[in-house]
């Protein structure tokens, strides 16, 4: 099959492979991030809570922080979903997985981020209360992170407007 001259061959079927690949690596990579975040900050605010359990509300920001990272995932693979159609191009296939991986892997980023500076962040608190404003800068920081993959995700879903001819 030429794919040069042929105008038919932009809509392919298998344009649809890359645009469903860019929501599973978006919803997997985000989720696996997130349960990584909670779970290691939570083992932290936990730990945390038993040597100053007043705090334990404070402390339990980063579990919070990390639950995040999954409804970013989901915010890309909505937006996703919604841009495939009947005249699904390949340049539109080929930016929903760019979207897809870079809203994944910078959640997942995050996520590992997230999960060691809570950890060892929560520990600290319980010891000094001081330091809490430290840790917050930590997690905001790995926040951002995600939220910079989540903003370049949207540009990229935005930005392949355009059908088959």
């Amino acid at each position: 099959m030429d794919y040069i001259t042929n105008d038919d061959s932009l809509c392919e079927p298998t344009a649809y492979f890359f645009g469903y690949f860019g929501i599973a690596i978006a919803m997997s990579l985000s989720s696996l991030g997130s349960a990584f975040g909670i779970g290691k900050s939570g083992v932290g605010a936990v730990a945390a809570s038993l040597m100053s359990p007043r705090q334990i509300v404070k402390l339990s920001l980063p579990v919070i922080l990390a639950g995040v990272l999954g409804i970013f995932g989901l915010i890309t693979s909505i937006i996703i979903m919604v841009k495939i159609n009947d005249a699904y191009a390949y340049k539109n296939a080929y930016a929903h997985l760019a979207a897809g991986i870079c809203t994944g892997v910078s959640a997942l980023a995050a996520g590992l981020a997230i999960g060691v500076a809570g950890n060892a962040g929560s520990r600290a608190c319980a010891r000094n209360e001081r330091l809490f404003t430290a840790l917050l800068l930590c997690l905001v920081f790995g926040e951002a992170l995600a939220i910079f993959g989540l903003l370049i995700s949207l540009i990229l879903s935005v930005a392949s407007a355009g059908a088959c001819p």
